[in-house]
């Protein structure tokens, strides 16, 4: 069998891994569904060109595995039921090479001219269907949940998804298809990466040939597979992330204003919150900020659920400058930070290539479980913070930067990196300088003073202050100390200047300012 050779005979030992993962999930679908109630869903696409062939070997496997070679003209083409959903906005080209490849390899054909749901509504009341093979990658928009068996979704005709090539990206994709030469729809050559309708695909700009101006390289030329989709129309969404793209593209003029930048901190694990672990992240990150003269807006831990982690950096991420977000981060299913920050920004996850690069030299090629999974990242908005003393690049989603430090010793090395590194966008400003005063005066005797000191000395942290702690009893029976930090040194001598006076004698310098 050709596509089997072909793979055999590569020197590329992903491929082969994948392709020998993904005709096992086939021939495991031929075992287990008789072969008259399964049917193959191809659009003409990359994705399902890649899917029919597999689909091709597997089949012929399976059959051989049996001893069934009586039949083995048939088992070269398999002809297996074959769904095409045709629509009036889609290429000519892809209906062409529809029909054509059905013709090719004897797909006995049904098309169905109506939406996808109503369609195999439609197509499972006429003919017993309990799995459909269907060309979803990991970072498809669909693919959120989805396994290589997953049943349809609740509300939906009920049928077995059967899904191959989950764990693909672009790469393994076209490596598959240009080692096996076989042919594929021409808008791949024309630099079309992602095909959708004619009203929201275009080339991708990234392959355009500067030499002539006009065309486009093909699309196997792409070189970051995280990009596969930027030749689709973008839908302009009401909510434009306007803080967040301005805080990714800092002014260093700006950052020298007395106003602080503002950070926040999110800890996922629900071992902190059982009471099992203790947080030594969010501390240790708030006195790193503040020494750079940031100001912490608030510190949370959350559970170690996609939601959780979406509503909380969803709204961070257009309130603070930057945001940090530790733990959820490795291949267990707990893992699950990536996720929810794929989720807050409203974009999918997708394979990093160059990610998966860096991980399978730090872990070596023995470890293929699922290594594809941790390099899932958010699509469209990711950017890799390198340094040449981090072991894997730091992860950087517009605003939010994802830390993988483990302890304390290692949040220090990657947050001089990050400092070191102009894209993280931590720009040291003006240093905060502080002042604290001691008193035994009970809080209740302070309070209006302290009240009105906050008015008129707006600019300076008076009382509760999230950066190193406020006014604060260092025991029920000892002193108050009373911190005024802000970034104007003699508007907080002045705060404390005025609170002393009002106290004649009553409090004392603890520390010296900073």
């Amino acid at each position: 069998m050709e596509i089997d050779a072909a793979v055999r005979a590569s020197s590329d030992g992903r491929l082969r891994t994948k392709y020998d993962n993904a005709v096992y999930v086939v021939q495991r679908a031929f075992a287990l569904y008789p072969f008259e109630e399964i049917a193959f869903s191809f659009n003409g696409g990359k994705d399902s060109t890649v899917l029919l062939h597999l689909i091709r070997a597997g089949y012929y496997l399976h059959k051989t595995s049996c001893g069934d070679e009586a039949q083995i003209n048939t088992v070269q083409n398999c002809p297996l039921r074959t769904i095409y959903f045709e629509t009036p906005c889609a290429f000519p080209e892809i209906n062409s090479f529809t029909y054509e490849t059905v013709s090719t390899y004897g797909l006995p054909l049904e098309t169905i001219r109506s939406d996808f749901k109503s369609g195999l509504e439609g197509l499972l009341k006429e003919k017993s269907t309990k799995a459909i093979f269907i060309g979803t990658r990991i970072g498809d928009p669909n693919a959120v949940g989805q396994e290589q068996f997953s049943p349809s979704s609740p509300g939906w005709p009920p049928f077995m998804r059967v899904n191959p090539i989950l764990d693909w990206s672009y790469r393994d994709v076209w490596s598959f298809l240009l080692t096996c030469k076989v042919k594929y729809c021409s808008l791949y050559d024309e630099g079309y990466t992602s095909i959708g309708s004619i009203y929201d695909t275009v080339p991708n700009a990234l392959l355009s040939d500067s030499s002539t101006g006009n065309s486009f390289r093909p699309a196997y030329m792409l070189s970051d597979g995280r990009l596969e989709r930027a030749g689709r129309a973008k839908k302009t969404s009401n909510n434009t992330e306007t803080n967040s793209v301005a805080s990714n593209g800092m002014n260093n003029a700006e950052g020298e204003q007395m106003i602080a930048r503002s950070a926040s901190v999110i800890v996922v694990g629900d071992e902190i919150l059982f009471g099992t672990v203790e947080d030594k992240f969010g501390a240790a990150l708030c006195k790193k900020l503040h020494e750079i003269g940031w100001r912490v807006s608030h510190v949370t831990v959350v559970h170690n659920e996609i939601d959780s982690v979406a509503e909380e950096v969803k709204q961070c991420k257009s309130t603070d400058d930057v945001v940090f977000i530790f733990g959820g981060l490795g291949p267990l299913h707990s893992d699950i930070s990536l996720a929810g920050v794929a989720k807050a920004f409203g974009v999918r996850l997708a394979p990093d290539e160059e990610f998966e690069e860096h991980l399978s030299q730090l872990i070596g090629n023995s470890y293929i479980g699922d290594r594809n999974e941790m390099a899932l990242l958010p699509e469209g908005i990711t950017e890799l913070l390198h340094h040449k003393m981090l072991p894997l690049p730091l992860i950087k989603c517009k605003n939010l930067i994802i830390l993988s430090a483990t302890n304390v010793d290692e949040l220090d090395m990657e947050w001089n990196c990050l400092l070191d590194t102009q894209e993280s966008g931590l720009l040291r400003t003006k240093p905060f300088v502080s002042k604290h005063l001691s008193t035994l005066l009970p809080d209740v005797k302070i309070a209006p003073v302290v009240a009105k000191l906050c008015l008129e000395f707006s600019d300076v942290y008076i009382g509760m202050m999230p950066v190193i702690g406020g006014s604060h009893r260092i025991s029920r029976t000892g002193p108050l100390v009373v911190s005024l930090v802000g970034k104007d040194y003699q508007r907080v001598e002045g705060a404390a200047a005025k609170l002393s006076g009002s106290f004649e004698g009553l409090f004392s310098q603890v520390d010296s300012c900073k």
